[in-house]
């Protein structure tokens, strides 16, 4: 199971490209709305997520769970009981955390990036402590993935299918969706 959560303010494009990617891979993805199943993405367009943050199961089923940026999306997440459960879950138990523009800066803040390659949004590496800044602008460290921002969605998403589901698979999608990088 993975866990795409969106709460108000969302970057839309961060957050639906991965969840496309990763069901076009076959993988078991549900949206989750902080607090609602319509969720307001940054740019105004109202998204219908599978459940909401109340009606989901934090145990050894998730596989990985994916947090997009967006401003104030990022700060939502970041205030959300469940999303820290699940963050806290997923590190204790060497399950995958994904996270994507501002929302590295959540895991910053709770000390997950000390000595990891990570990378940011700019002008949010500040919330990063500890971590080792990337010129990569999608950089995987243990079971921790980060990336840039919106224009690197789409390679975001095929290094969370390269991670579940191995590289082939990634090539694969990659070729099909006729990616000129």
């Amino acid at each position: 199971m993975i866990y795409v959560f969106l709460a108000e303010g969302f970057e839309e494009t961060e957050a639906l490209t991965p969840v496309d990617l990763l069901r076009r891979a076959e993988q078991q993805v549900t949206t989750v709305g902080i607090g609602t199943c319509v969720v307001r993405g940054s740019h105004g367009i109202p998204v219908v997520t599978d459940t909401d943050d109340k009606q989901i199961v934090i145990d050894e089923n998730i596989d990985m769970i994916v947090l997009p940026g967006g401003m104030p999306g990022t700060l939502n997440l970041e205030k959300c009981d469940t999303v820290q459960n699940a963050i806290d879950f997923c590190i204790q138990n060497d399950k995958y955390v994904a996270a994507i523009c501002a929302a590295p800066s959540i895991l910053g803040k709770k000390g997950l990036l000390k000595d990891k390659d990570a990378i940011c949004f700019p002008g949010f590496e500040q919330f990063l402590e500890g971590a080792k800044l990337s010129e990569n602008s999608v950089v995987r460290d243990g079971n921790i993935i980060t990336a840039k921002g919106a224009g690197v969605a789409v390679k975001f998403g095929l290094k969370l299918v390269e991670t579940l589901c191995g590289k082939e698979r990634a090539d694969k999608l990659h070729d099909s969706l006729q990616c000129d990088f």
